[in-house]
């Protein structure tokens, strides 16, 4: 009997028709094999997953193959998005067992949930040197019931590791250690198209944005460069949609050219942040239609109608991987016409040959960025294309609504807004906000995947930091005390059912989540930012915002906690180190008076890794330990005091003013290192 048919996953759901007798991931599948004595076989993927689809389609829709699964095991698919806890641990097995990882992944565990071996995809048949999946389900069947020693002792090793939490060392890092760290990560990045260095290519935003800080804090112009370099190669590449807007997953090749097609509301979040921080920093065209293609995007495909985002679209349409992007020459001239045909083809690389595969992927790796009037022409051809491309078949959305991946694109949208001038983004960030923090809460604590009225809960550790974080730069940007409010509930569920005190690390279940063979508690960055680095950051925001002295020590002992762990992994902990740079060397920018909305508006416009910002309105006030209380309290007009720890400028009253400042206490000796 296949239990899918009451999913809330659509990847699940796309299962539900499968012969394999599926469980989903809880307590009554873990029941079942010990009442059968047989083990599990755990399938964990997502639905946008090229592979994932591949091996469906070769096993688990195959009577045959389906039959050995349900005779020799109980059998559990997972959607990773849903429960990355579940996905996380049984990774982090299959890497002690010496494999790189990927989805699909495929574990073989103890009736208790304890993994014993296990692999990604298995084709159906031997080929790629993989042995078949039959033949992988038979042996470990054998193994599990005549060899039991064997499973034990893979089974021990594997619980002993994962039980393991990251250590670190008891040394402090200063700005001349994040330097040195800067200045090795540079020389890791590709000269020629940016990113770090070989294929496939990731964005890797984390270390990005740690790339940037180093710049600015250095003048280092190379640093400078290469991310600028990334920044614009991607742009240019088959990885960026040139017609629909927004960026696939990562890129297969060394060039950015080649896109493994699939498009996460995540990765798009943070390289919002990064192309509205590298116009901030250039003005050039390229990054504001990379930001503003995002934010097309997302509210034209991946917006729900309560207002809420999305979190992926599918690589494949058809049965074929990025057939809904791909184009053939003679299809562009059918629609362009012969002469607009021909020069697009020439700006996108449009060629009868194709460049992928015998199609061809939209990209301008060649002829870079164009004059104005160049570039509005084009604009009309893509228009007229992206219109011819919305009749094809479309990939599958997964529309569940998950709380961090919102959380993330929440604090891209109110950060990126200021930057590229675009306040209308400010709204679309409250209504998705609202229908999270509204609906996907309970008495404060929230939950993490929400689709079809159907809410999994209690949420993660990164669903309630993402989400602290976005509820500060609200707070930033409209000085709502509501926003400020929310970020402290979060932050007390975070320290009350999330931390460690014997680590000091947020383990990412809460503590009255269901147990799983051990309580995960990773500290290194993946695809998206790690909680602990995202909560460091928030707590860092939170008391450059407030000042009071409980902030301020909070942000300070994590911080002395987290970057233990970084200075053993820099490039693994990049969202810690950043959260570091801002604790050392971010002003805090408070505007107060009368008429303040321009001064306000000015201080919004310093790009956000360098300050946090309070308006204080009339209403509000400021705690005894801030620096400047009595300055705040001198005059009625507007002005703006730019404080950096314990030091605050005098009063400003204009923009340019205000901007002067902030270079100034910026360039101003730091305070002392974590």
């Amino acid at each position: 009997m296949n239990r899918l048919n009451d999913a809330s996953s659509p990847y699940l759901l796309q299962h539900r028709d499968n012969p394999v007798h599926w469980w989903e991931w809880g307590p009554e599948a873990l029941a079942e094999a010990r009442r059968q004595g047989k083990p599990i076989l755990i399938s964990i993927g997502y639905a946008a997953c090229h592979w994932c689809h591949v091996m469906a389609h070769e096993s688990f829709e195959d009577p045959d193959t389906a039959a050995v699964m349900n005779d020799l095991y109980v059998n559990i698919k997972v959607d990773r998005e849903e429960r990355p806890d579940v996905d996380h641990v049984y990774m982090s097995a299959l890497h002690l067992l010496g494999e790189p990882g990927g989805w699909p992944l495929t574990m073989f565990l103890t009736p208790e949930g304890e993994p014993f071996w296990g692999g990604t995809y298995f084709p159906k048949e031997p080929r790629f040197g993989r042995p078949g999946f039959g033949q992988v389900l038979r042996e470990i069947s054998r193994l599990y019931h005549a060899e039991p020693e064997r499973v034990l002792k893979n089974r021990d090793a594997i619980k002993q590791h994962l039980a393991k939490v990251e250590a670190g060392d008891s040394g402090v890092l200063g700005l001349d250690d994040l330097d040195r760290m800067a200045l090795r990560l540079t020389e890791l990045i590709d000269t020629e198209h940016g990113g770090l260095q070989g294929a496939p290519k990731f964005p890797n935003p984390p270390i990005l944005e740690y790339l940037l800080r180093y710049a600015g804090r250095t003048n280092d112009g190379a640093a400078r460069h290469r991310f600028l370099l990334t920044l614009e190669r991607m742009a240019l590449g088959g990885i960026q949609d040139h017609l629909g807007g927004g960026f696939a997953r990562y890129s297969v090749d060394e060039r950015w050219l080649v896109p493994h097609f699939e498009k996460m509301l995540y990765d798009n979040a943070q390289l919002l942040e990064l192309y509205a921080l590298g116009f901030a920093e250039t003005g050039r065209p390229l990054f504001r239609q990379a930001a503003e293609g995002i934010v097309t995007w997302l509210e034209r495909e991946m917006t729900t109608p309560e207002g809420a985002f999305a979190s992926s679209l599918d690589a494949d349409s058809e049965g074929e991987e990025g057939r809904f992007y791909v184009w053939g020459l003679a299809e562009i001239r059918e629609e362009l016409g012969e002469e607009d045909a021909a020069f697009f083809a020439k700006v996108y690389d449009i060629t009868q040959e194709g460049n992928f595969e015998g199609h061809n992927i939209p990209n301008r790796l060649i002829s870079g960025e164009a004059p104005d009037p160049v570039e509005q022409r084009l604009a009309a051809l893509r228009a007229k294309l992206l219109g011819r491309r919305e009749a094809r078949v479309r990939p599958g959305l997964d529309d569940k609504v998950l709380t961090d991946w919102n959380g993330l694109m929440i604090g891209a949208l109110v950060r990126a807004a200021p930057l590229l001038g675009r306040p209308d983004w400010i709204g679309l960030a409250q209504r998705a906000y609202r229908f999270v923090a509204e609906s996907m809460s309970r008495n404060g604590q929230l939950g993490h995947s929400s689709r079809g009225g159907a809410l999994i809960f209690p949420g993660f550790a990164l669903d309630h930091a993402a989400m602290m974080r976005a509820a500060l730069a609200l707070f930033e940007a409209t000085s709502d005390a509501s926003y400020l409010e929310d970020a402290q509930t979060w932050r007390d569920v975070l320290l009350n059912e999330f931390m460690v005190e014997e680590t000091g690390c947020l383990a990412m279940t809460a503590r009255g989540a269901d147990p799983l063979v051990v309580r995960p508690q990773p500290t290194h960055d993946e695809a998206v930012p790690n909680a602990n680095g995202v909560f460091a950051e928030a707590l860092v925001r939170l008391a450059q915002i407030t000042e009071a002295a409980d902030d301020i020590a909070r942000a300070a002992d994590t911080l002395n906690r987290l970057v233990s762990m970084a200075r053993t992994s820099p490039l693994g902990h990049t969202s810690i180190l950043n959260a570091l740079d801002l604790h050392m060397r971010g002003v805090s920018i408070l505007v107060t008076g009368n008429n303040a909305g321009p001064l306000h508006d000015a201080a919004l416009q310093v790009p956000y890794p360098d300050r946090s910002v309070r308006w204080l309105r009339e209403s509000g006030a400021l705690d005894d330990n801030h620096p400047a209380k009595d300055l705040a309290a001198s005059g009625a007009d507007a002005q703006a005091l730019v404080c950096a720890g314990q030091r605050c400028s005098l009063p400003v009253t204009d923009a340019v003013g205000l901007k002067a400042r902030v270079r100034e206490m910026l360039a101003s000796e730091p305070d002392s290192p974590a």
